[in-house]
Order: C-alpha cells, then structure tokens, then sequence
C-alpha cells in the first residue's frame, strides 16, 4: 500500500524572483525514501498564476 505526503509551498512571497526552495523540499523527502509525484496548484489568481502549490510524495508502507 502506498501513502502520500503533501508539502504546501507557498509561491507569493517569490513573486518577481526565484525560489529554489522546493528543490531543498524534494531532496529532503528522498532522504527519507519518499518518490515525488507532482505537484497540484491549491491556490491560482484570476489569471492563473499560482499563488500555493502541494508538492506530492509517495512511499510504499
């Protein structure tokens, strides 16, 4: 059986600028055995832009 962790990432403080903190993310759960999955846009503008993101980890139980 698989589980699923979700790790919110908030993008409105980067707006205008890089973040390269999901890569930190993503190399901390692959430390603990976990797969990255994707990601799913929680919160968009109007315009689409997204503002809060839930990076998605998988790891067999």
């Amino acid at each position: 059986m698989k589980k699923y962790e979700y790790v919110k990432v908030d993008i409105q403080k980067f707006i205008g600028s890089r973040s390269e903190n999901h890569r930190e993310i993503i190399n901390e759960y692959a430390a603990k055995g976990y797969r990255y999955v994707g990601y799913i846009p929680v919160e968009m503008t109007g315009h689409g832009q997204i503002l809060e993101m839930d990076l998605v980890f998988e790891i067999e139980e």
